[in-house]
């Protein structure tokens, strides 16, 4: 069941991840089309956005490998500890 749940989130997190990235591109849209906004300012839009998706994204997913090496950890100190 536990199994389940983590899959179920790093799927989870895949599609947030995506969905980040879209709203920086249809933002970035948005901001070059506006009346305050323009060239300038989209780019800038498309830079601050991806460099959050980027550290956001890799922050789930780094969760994620934290969990999975405990895991990992714990089941080979396990082995050990039988000594096989």
């Amino acid at each position: 069941m536990r199994d389940f749940f983590i899959s179920s989130l790093e799927k989870l997190i895949t599609v947030v991840v995506g969905l980040m990235c879209i709203a920086v591109v249809v933002g970035a849209g948005g901001m070059m089309f506006s009346p305050e906004g323009g060239l300038l300012k989209a780019v800038g839009v498309l830079i601050a956005g991806g460099l959050y998706v980027v550290l956001m994204g890799g922050m789930m997913y780094l969760f994620l490998g934290i969990y999975d090496n405990t895991k990992r950890t714990a089941e080979a100190t396990e082995r050990m500890a039988q000594g096989g």
